[in-house]
């Protein structure tokens, strides 16, 4: 299965990355939202996991435009510690859970798994 990562960050990418290669998935990276957009599109991820701070487009944009290609998409907010409000956008947006940083492993596969197999 494939799932895409946006985030500006280069090291949290990397750090996710590895992590889901660990778990057997494949994983395709953007560095901001709009790549993120362009991204889903070309590959059709199981699910996305969306940085909500970027720059070009952030993510609630991003999943905004994701869901309306694909109602059916799958994303999952990353997001520090005092974004609230912006979580509450990117489900208003379509994200169907969220994951929060600094995160545990553990919550990532939890939130994926739930959602991937659903």
């Amino acid at each position: 299965m494939k799932i895409l990562i946006a985030d500006d960050a280069a090291f949290m990418r990397m750090r996710l990355k590895k992590l889901l290669e660990q778990e057997g998935y494949e994983v395709v990276e953007a560095a901001n939202g709009q790549e993120a957009v362009s991204l889903y599109a070309e590959h059709h991820p199981s699910a996305v996991l969306m940085d909500i701070t970027m720059p070009e487009m952030d993510g609630v944009a991003a999943t905004q435009a994701i869901c309306q290609s694909d109602p059916k998409a799958r994303v999952i907010m990353v997001s520090a510690l005092g974004q609230q409000a912006m979580i509450v956008s990117a489900i208003k947006a379509g994200a169907k859970d969220f994951v929060v940083k600094p995160y545990e492993p553990e919550r990532v596969m939890q939130a994926l798994s739930k959602w991937v197999s659903a």
